[in-house]
């Protein structure tokens, strides 16, 4: 299942550490998109307004039922989202009428809004064809064939589907071969799963990023196995794509009259755990705020107060070492993290092995 086959102009890495025998260990997963469901969802909020007719053009597509570009009259649909990105939808002919043509256009330009911002920002058309063949990325596209779309729609992941072809589109060209990105992959020494690692400078962002959404956004909705793989695997990957400050709008948001925001304030589920002794928060805050994160035993005492300070925007993390708090050894058990910042309160639990 390789989805990126057509015209991978932007491709110049060559990740020649994967070859090294000091790499023992074996990806984790087959591709992401398997790795759960949930990460977005039908009931997720979506950015499309509208795609309205403008009638037929001339257009050249990629079709993968002949492997081959083709040229058509297509339908064509104007579609825009509530932050300010356009797409012209292009509708093989095929299809019959402008009427049946619309179903489609509308249809997937409500799932493409469910994507992030920083994912549709270089998505310039996408082309809906016929046919079971795989989505593809690249372009400024995407590439859809409905027959196949039944298939992902049928296993929960077509926005799954949609947000790694939207990573080949936006995020390749810039970050892809980039020193950081390949540094990245290197200090890691792993890949997230075995389809990255086969084409480590095609596959890899695409790979990474929905796993990067689901551990940084979307850890409700996974279990603690899947988030620990994620961590434990890329961590220096999670922490490049934290570094770009990505827009994620609509799956972060802030409440106010200036728009969408880039984060939101949050508090991430701490890693590991359960732990012994060390173990690390991670967590968000949109605007320059005071932030206090403070660790409570379960009987609400106060055991230590990690955060207590004006800090900038930006995605944060500190590291509780529980070996010794205020001069007494801290207990096994199950202790509270709370984080103030601003008007936002949040608390998790976490488990503290002896």
């Amino acid at each position: 299942m390789r989805h990126y086959l057509f015209m991978p102009t932007f491709f110049i890495a060559s990740i020649l550490f994967c070859q090294s025998e000091s790499l023992v260990f074996d990806p984790p997963y087959s591709g992401t998109i398997f790795i759960d469901p949930d990460i977005i969802t039908e009931e997720d909020i979506s950015t499309f307004i509208e795609a309205p007719y403008a009638g037929q053009g001339v257009r050249t597509m990629y079709d993968r039922r002949v492997n081959d570009w083709i040229t058509v009259t297509a339908y064509l649909f104007d579609a825009t989202f509530n932050d300010g990105i356009t797409s012209e939808i292009q509708v093989n002919p095929e299809f019959g009428s402008s009427d049946s043509a619309f179903i489609e256009a509308e249809k997937y330009g409500i799932e493409i809004g469910r994507l992030p911002t920083a994912l549709r920002d270089e998505v310039e058309t996408v082309w809906i064809h016929r046919g079971t063949q795989p989505f593809g990325g690249g372009n400024n596209n995407i590439l859809i064939h409905i027959g196949q779309a039944l298939n992902y729609i049928n296993d929960g992941i077509l926005e799954e589907t949609l947000v790694h072809e939207a990573a080949h589109t936006s995020l390749d060209a810039n970050h892809a071969a980039s020193s950081g990105w390949l540094t990245a992959q290197t200090i890691d020494g792993e890949f997230i799963s075995t389809y990255a690692q086969d084409y480590p400078d095609q596959e890899d962002i695409a790979e990474s990023f929905l796993p990067y959404l689901a551990i940084r956004y979307r850890s409700d909705r996974i279990d603690q196995s899947t988030f620990e793989i994620i961590t434990q695997t890329i961590p220096n990957r999670i922490q490049y794509f934290d570094d770009q400050l990505f827009n994620l709008y609509p799956i972060t948001t802030l409440a106010n009259e200036d728009g969408p925001s880039r984060i939101n304030y949050s508090i991430h589920q701490n890693y590991p755990n359960p732990f012994n002794p060390i173990t690390k928060l991670d967590y968000s805050i949109p605007e320059k705020s005071l932030v206090s994160i403070v660790i409570y035993d379960i009987l609400g005492n106060q055991v230590k107060t990690l955060i207590n300070q004006t800090q900038d925007a930006g995605y944060k993390s500190v590291i509780w070492d529980a070996t010794n708090d205020y001069g007494k050894p801290v207990s096994a058990g199950i202790y509270l993290y709370q984080i103030q910042a601003g008007e936002y309160i949040s608390t998790k639990k976490m488990v503290l092995l002896k």
